[in-house]
């Protein structure tokens, strides 16, 4: 259970996924049978292997800039709370808070269907601001599954408030707990390779509700990460011809400190990621971290010849291959086996439905 509190601003605080672990296998630290141990083994191996699979996930996994489970909400993701919950009110006619009220009414928002939890700090910082008056209490918090039927949450107010409230909090609560299901269903299948991408609905609240379904949230923004794609190489290096040789160009004069959280390029032929990689893999013996190649448009056989060809030539360890476009769920099999580092779709954010809930007043 958990109440709703001042909403305090919340400094940005790495997630453990940021946290290196180095280069070890757990079948190093499984003990032998002779072996005798004060301690619970599965208490220590588990926390570790969670470390692992963290440390193993690729710079997609941008979500500790936006949340942190002890923590909260990060000052980046508060702040698109502010413009698209502002947005959202205006839209429905309150364009100013509601001040005062008793506490005559009571009502439970309530899951008709499965689904992940999310947007109880949205809404919390939504009523701490618009409608202070409201009382909400948390049955299942942000990232929690719950089942149909399950109460989410009871509120308390006066019934001209929360009638006014009522269509606003459904709306960001069923959007976002919507995408994090999907985020799970599709992590599930393909778990640390699913990711979104830039196409979303509400921005960074998008990418905070695929985190929180266990998907990756790729870039937050255009400046969070470097992507070069072809309409920036030909509007860069118009005087070369050719997409392969600008590919070259760029990245062989592109000043690392200036990528942010990575750098990705994106390639159209087999011979264009071969040569990325070829040229990557020198700009690593100068400490670079691992390129990342975006192979657009290829489809799973493809992508599959693409990470084989890599291999093959010993570029594969220098790269993170990303496949992009034409990604469906009843597809994901494929994909997933196809020796790739991330899937990225608008899929699991953009083509999602809400979560089934609803509100009723006690009494109703």
């Amino acid at each position: 259970m958990r109440s709703r509190n001042a909403v305090a601003v919340k400094e940005d605080v790495p997630s453990i996924s940021t946290i290196s672990c180095g280069c070890f296998g757990l079948s190093k630290l499984v003990p032998s049978r002779n072996m005798a141990f004060d301690i619970n083994w599965f208490e220590v191996v588990e926390p570790l292997a969670h470390l692992v699979a963290e440390a193993s996930r690729p710079p997609h996994d941008r979500g500790h800039v936006l949340w942190s489970a002890e923590n909260g909400p990060t000052r980046m993701l508060l702040a698109s709370f502010d413009r698209w919950v502002g947005a959202l009110l205006a839209d429905d006619g309150i364009d100013m808070p509601f001040m005062g009220g008793s506490n005559d009414v009571e009502a439970t928002i309530i899951a008709r269907s499965d689904g992940i939890v999310v947007g109880t700090a949205a809404i919390d910082h939504m009523l701490q601001i618009w409608a202070p008056s409201l009382k909400i209490t948390w049955w299942a918090s942000d990232g929690k599954r719950v089942t149909k039927g399950k109460e989410i949450a009871t509120i308390q107010g006066e019934r001209e408030v929360l009638l006014a409230m009522e269509r606003s909090i459904l709306n960001v609560l069923g959007q976002l707990s919507g995408i994090a299901t999907e985020a799970k269903r599709w992590s599930a299948i393909a778990p640390g390779q699913i990711a979104c991408t830039r196409k979303t609905v509400w921005g960074l609240m998008d990418k905070w509700a695929v985190h929180l379904g266990g998907g990756l949230t790729h870039r937050l923004n255009k400046f969070d990460a470097t992507m070069i794609k072809e309409n920036d190489l030909a509007s860069m290096l118009d005087d070369i011809d050719g997409h392969a040789n600008r590919i070259a160009h760029y990245l062989q004069e592109v000043d690392l400190e200036t990528c942010g959280a990575f750098l990705e390029v994106e390639v159209r032929e087999n011979k264009e990621a071969i040569i990325a990689a070829a040229l990557w893999a020198k700009r690593r013996e100068e400490g670079a971290k691992k390129l990342v190649i975006m192979l657009d448009n290829f489809g799973p056989e493809r992508c599959k010849e693409v990470a084989q060809e890599l291999t093959e030539m010993s570029l594969r360890e220098h790269v993170i291959l990303e496949a992009s476009g034409g990604i469906q769920f009843e597809d994901l099999d494929q994909w997933h086996e196809c020796g790739l580092d991330v899937l990225s779709t608008s899929a699991i954010n953009r083509g999602t439905s809400p979560l089934d809930i609803s509100m009723l007043m006690t009494g109703a």
